[in-house]
Protein backbone atom coordinates (compact mmCIF):
# COMPACT_ATOMS: atom_id res chain seq x y z
CA UNK A 1 0.00 0.00 0.00
CA UNK A 2 1.25 3.50 -0.85
CA UNK A 3 2.69 5.27 2.16
CA UNK A 4 3.64 2.20 4.20
CA UNK A 5 7.12 1.30 5.44
CA UNK A 6 8.35 -2.11 6.56
CA UNK A 7 11.87 -2.57 7.91
CA UNK A 8 12.90 -6.11 8.80
CA UNK A 9 16.22 -7.09 10.37
CA UNK A 10 17.96 -4.01 8.94
CA UNK A 11 21.69 -3.94 9.60
CA UNK A 12 24.17 -1.20 8.64
CA UNK A 13 27.93 -1.02 9.14
CA UNK A 14 29.75 2.29 8.74
CA UNK A 15 33.52 2.22 8.46
CA UNK A 16 33.48 -1.38 9.62
CA UNK A 17 31.53 -0.52 12.78
CA UNK A 18 28.03 -1.95 13.28
CA UNK A 19 25.54 0.91 13.67
CA UNK A 20 22.22 -0.86 13.12
CA UNK A 21 22.18 -4.48 14.24
CA UNK A 22 18.66 -5.65 13.40
CA UNK A 23 16.00 -2.94 13.21
CA UNK A 24 12.37 -3.96 12.84
CA UNK A 25 9.84 -1.19 12.27
CA UNK A 26 6.41 -1.02 10.66
CA UNK A 27 4.64 2.22 9.77
CA UNK A 28 1.14 2.35 8.33
CA UNK A 29 -0.14 4.88 5.83
CA UNK A 30 -0.91 8.18 7.55
CA UNK A 31 0.93 7.25 10.75
CA UNK A 32 3.54 9.48 12.41
CA UNK A 33 6.32 7.78 14.37
CA UNK A 34 9.14 9.62 16.14
CA UNK A 35 12.40 7.73 16.57
CA UNK A 36 14.28 8.80 19.67
CA UNK A 37 17.53 7.64 21.21
CA UNK A 38 20.88 8.82 22.53
CA UNK A 39 23.49 10.45 20.31
CA UNK A 40 25.15 7.88 18.07
CA UNK A 41 22.27 5.44 18.30
CA UNK A 42 21.89 5.35 14.49
CA UNK A 43 18.74 7.43 13.99
CA UNK A 44 20.07 9.29 10.95
CA UNK A 45 21.55 6.09 9.57
CA UNK A 46 18.13 4.44 9.73
CA UNK A 47 16.57 7.23 7.68
CA UNK A 48 19.41 7.10 5.16
CA UNK A 49 18.96 3.36 4.80
CA UNK A 50 15.29 3.91 3.95
CA UNK A 51 16.40 6.41 1.30
CA UNK A 52 18.82 3.88 -0.15
CA UNK A 53 21.68 6.28 0.65
CA UNK A 54 23.69 3.68 2.61
CA UNK A 55 24.20 -0.01 2.04
CA UNK A 56 22.18 -2.25 4.34
CA UNK A 57 21.35 -5.86 4.96
CA UNK A 58 17.82 -7.01 5.64
CA UNK A 59 14.68 -5.71 3.98
CA UNK A 60 13.10 -2.28 3.58
CA UNK A 61 9.75 -2.31 1.82
CA UNK A 62 8.23 1.00 0.75
CA UNK A 63 4.59 0.97 -0.31
CA UNK A 64 4.54 -2.79 -0.69
CA UNK A 65 7.75 -3.22 -2.70
CA UNK A 66 11.51 -2.84 -2.39
CA UNK A 67 12.31 0.30 -4.36
CA UNK A 68 15.85 0.14 -5.70
CA UNK A 69 15.37 2.76 -8.42
CA UNK A 70 16.36 6.27 -7.27
CA UNK A 71 13.50 8.01 -9.10
CA UNK A 72 10.93 5.61 -7.65
CA UNK A 73 12.26 6.27 -4.14
CA UNK A 74 12.25 10.03 -4.73
CA UNK A 75 8.62 9.92 -5.79
CA UNK A 76 7.69 7.88 -2.72
CA UNK A 77 9.91 9.52 -0.08
CA UNK A 78 10.79 13.15 0.69
CA UNK A 79 13.67 13.78 3.08
CA UNK A 80 14.65 16.70 5.30
CA UNK A 81 18.27 16.15 6.41
CA UNK A 82 19.66 17.51 9.65
CA UNK A 83 22.54 19.27 7.90
CA UNK A 84 21.49 20.00 4.30
CA UNK A 85 24.07 20.91 1.67
CA UNK A 86 22.98 24.02 -0.23
CA UNK A 87 25.10 25.20 -3.21
CA UNK A 88 26.07 28.89 -3.08
CA UNK A 89 24.10 31.23 -5.27
CA UNK A 90 20.88 29.18 -5.29
CA UNK A 91 17.74 31.23 -4.74
CA UNK A 92 15.04 30.04 -2.35
CA UNK A 93 12.42 29.62 -5.10
CA UNK A 94 14.83 27.59 -7.25
CA UNK A 95 15.88 25.41 -4.34
CA UNK A 96 12.27 24.62 -3.45
CA UNK A 97 11.55 23.92 -7.13
CA UNK A 98 14.12 21.10 -6.95
CA UNK A 99 11.47 19.17 -5.03
CA UNK A 100 9.53 18.87 -8.30
CA UNK A 101 12.44 17.12 -10.10
CA UNK A 102 11.20 13.51 -9.64
CA UNK A 103 7.93 14.45 -11.37
CA UNK A 104 9.52 15.91 -14.51
CA UNK A 105 11.40 14.53 -17.47
CA UNK A 106 15.12 15.17 -17.77
CA UNK A 107 14.69 18.03 -20.22
CA UNK A 108 11.32 19.31 -19.00
CA UNK A 109 10.95 22.84 -17.72
CA UNK A 110 8.89 24.07 -14.80
CA UNK A 111 5.19 23.65 -15.49
CA UNK A 112 2.41 25.93 -14.28
CA UNK A 113 1.45 23.19 -11.82
CA UNK A 114 5.03 23.05 -10.50
CA UNK A 115 5.09 26.82 -9.96
CA UNK A 116 1.70 26.78 -8.24
CA UNK A 117 2.79 24.00 -5.87
CA UNK A 118 6.02 25.83 -4.99
CA UNK A 119 4.17 29.12 -4.41
CA UNK A 120 1.69 27.37 -2.13
CA UNK A 121 4.44 25.74 -0.08
CA UNK A 122 6.33 29.04 0.25
CA UNK A 123 3.16 30.69 1.53
CA UNK A 124 2.43 27.97 4.06
CA UNK A 125 5.93 28.14 5.51
CA UNK A 126 5.97 31.95 5.54
CA UNK A 127 8.77 32.06 2.98
CA UNK A 128 7.24 34.05 0.09
CA UNK A 129 9.21 37.14 1.14
CA UNK A 130 12.48 35.17 0.83
CA UNK A 131 11.76 33.71 -2.63
CA UNK A 132 14.44 35.77 -4.41
CA UNK A 133 17.03 35.56 -1.62
CA UNK A 134 20.00 33.21 -1.76
CA UNK A 135 19.44 30.27 0.56
CA UNK A 136 22.87 30.63 2.17
CA UNK A 137 22.05 34.25 3.11
CA UNK A 138 19.27 33.13 5.46
CA UNK A 139 19.48 32.35 9.16
CA UNK A 140 19.69 28.74 10.28
CA UNK A 141 16.00 28.62 11.15
CA UNK A 142 14.92 30.21 7.87
CA UNK A 143 17.15 27.82 5.95
CA UNK A 144 15.62 24.85 7.74
CA UNK A 145 12.16 25.97 6.66
CA UNK A 146 13.38 26.25 3.06
CA UNK A 147 14.67 22.67 3.18
CA UNK A 148 11.31 21.53 4.54
CA UNK A 149 9.58 23.48 1.76
CA UNK A 150 11.58 21.60 -0.85
CA UNK A 151 10.50 18.28 0.69
CA UNK A 152 6.84 19.31 0.82
CA UNK A 153 6.96 20.48 -2.82
CA UNK A 154 7.97 16.92 -3.70
CA UNK A 155 4.44 15.79 -2.71
CA UNK A 156 5.60 12.30 -1.76
CA UNK A 157 3.45 10.00 0.33
CA UNK A 158 6.22 9.53 2.94
CA UNK A 159 8.13 12.29 4.73
CA UNK A 160 11.38 11.57 6.58
CA UNK A 161 12.45 14.30 8.99
CA UNK A 162 15.89 14.24 10.60
CA UNK A 163 15.84 16.61 13.59
CA UNK A 164 13.59 19.12 11.76
CA UNK A 165 13.39 21.57 14.68
CA UNK A 166 17.07 21.78 15.64
CA UNK A 167 17.75 25.28 14.28
CA UNK A 168 14.30 26.71 14.94
CA UNK A 169 13.07 28.98 17.71
CA UNK A 170 10.11 27.81 19.78
CA UNK A 171 7.49 29.52 17.63
CA UNK A 172 8.79 28.09 14.38
CA UNK A 173 9.19 24.65 15.97
CA UNK A 174 5.47 24.72 16.63
CA UNK A 175 4.72 26.14 13.18
CA UNK A 176 6.69 23.44 11.37
CA UNK A 177 5.36 20.50 13.38
CA UNK A 178 1.79 21.83 13.26
CA UNK A 179 2.11 22.15 9.48
CA UNK A 180 3.39 18.59 9.18
CA UNK A 181 0.42 17.41 11.27
CA UNK A 182 -1.98 19.43 9.13
CA UNK A 183 -0.58 17.97 5.91
CA UNK A 184 -0.66 14.50 7.39
CA UNK A 185 -4.37 14.82 8.03
CA UNK A 186 -5.07 16.44 4.65
CA UNK A 187 -3.06 14.04 2.49
CA UNK A 188 -2.71 10.91 4.60
CA UNK A 189 1.02 11.68 4.74
CA UNK A 190 3.18 9.10 6.49
CA UNK A 191 5.82 10.68 8.73
CA UNK A 192 8.96 9.19 10.26
CA UNK A 193 10.97 11.71 12.26
CA UNK A 194 13.99 11.70 14.53
CA UNK A 195 13.85 14.14 17.43
CA UNK A 196 16.16 14.97 20.32
CA UNK A 197 13.48 16.89 22.20
CA UNK A 198 11.56 14.17 24.04
CA UNK A 199 8.65 16.47 24.90
CA UNK A 200 8.11 17.33 21.23
CA UNK A 201 8.44 13.65 20.34
CA UNK A 202 5.76 12.86 22.93
CA UNK A 203 3.33 15.59 21.89
CA UNK A 204 3.45 15.22 18.11
CA UNK A 205 2.69 12.07 16.18
CA UNK A 206 1.15 8.76 17.16
CA UNK A 207 3.97 6.85 18.77
CA UNK A 208 7.65 6.83 19.66
CA UNK A 209 10.26 4.19 18.97
CA UNK A 210 13.39 4.05 21.10
CA UNK A 211 16.53 3.16 19.13
CA UNK A 212 19.43 1.94 21.27
CA UNK A 213 22.18 -0.60 20.78
CA UNK A 214 21.40 -0.71 17.05
CA UNK A 215 17.82 -1.92 17.56
CA UNK A 216 14.35 -0.65 18.35
CA UNK A 217 14.10 -1.63 22.01
CA UNK A 218 10.53 -0.44 22.63
CA UNK A 219 7.81 1.40 20.72
CA UNK A 220 4.25 2.53 21.31
CA UNK A 221 2.18 5.51 22.46
CA UNK A 222 4.36 8.06 24.30
CA UNK A 223 2.62 7.73 27.71
CA UNK A 224 3.16 3.98 27.60
CA UNK A 225 6.79 4.13 26.46
CA UNK A 226 8.31 7.18 28.10
CA UNK A 227 9.09 6.70 31.75
CA UNK A 228 11.67 8.18 34.09
CA UNK A 229 13.40 4.81 34.39
CA UNK A 230 13.56 4.28 30.61
CA UNK A 231 15.03 7.75 30.06
CA UNK A 232 17.56 7.13 32.81
CA UNK A 233 18.52 3.79 31.28
CA UNK A 234 18.95 4.84 27.65
CA UNK A 235 19.66 8.58 27.87
CA UNK A 236 21.48 8.62 31.22
CA UNK A 237 19.36 11.57 32.28
CA UNK A 238 17.53 12.31 35.51
CA UNK A 239 14.11 13.68 34.59
CA UNK A 240 10.61 14.21 35.88
CA UNK A 241 7.62 13.45 33.67
CA UNK A 242 4.56 15.66 34.00
CA UNK A 243 1.27 14.35 32.67
CA UNK A 244 -0.53 16.83 30.44
CA UNK A 245 -3.65 16.60 28.29
CA UNK A 246 -1.54 17.01 25.11
CA UNK A 247 1.06 14.44 26.13
CA UNK A 248 3.89 13.95 28.61
CA UNK A 249 6.21 16.83 29.43
CA UNK A 250 9.79 15.76 30.19
CA UNK A 251 11.80 18.14 32.37
CA UNK A 252 15.31 17.68 33.77
CA UNK A 253 15.80 17.33 37.50
CA UNK A 254 18.57 19.69 38.50
CA UNK A 255 20.82 19.39 41.51
CA UNK A 256 20.54 22.54 43.59
CA UNK A 257 22.77 23.34 46.56
CA UNK A 258 21.00 23.54 49.91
Amino acid sequence: MTGTIRARSVEVDLGGTPVLTGVDLAIEKGQWINVIGPNGAGKTTLLRAMLGAVDYRGEIVIGGSEKTDAIARAKAIAYVPQTPVVPPGVLVVDYVMLGRTPHRGIFSGDSLNDRQIVASVLDRLDLRGFADREVISLSGGERQRVVLARALAQQSSILLLDEPTTALDLGHQQDVLDLVEELRRERGLTVLATLHDLTLAARYGDSVAVLAGGQIVVSGPPPAVLSESLIAQYFHANVRIIDDVDGPVIVPVTSRPN
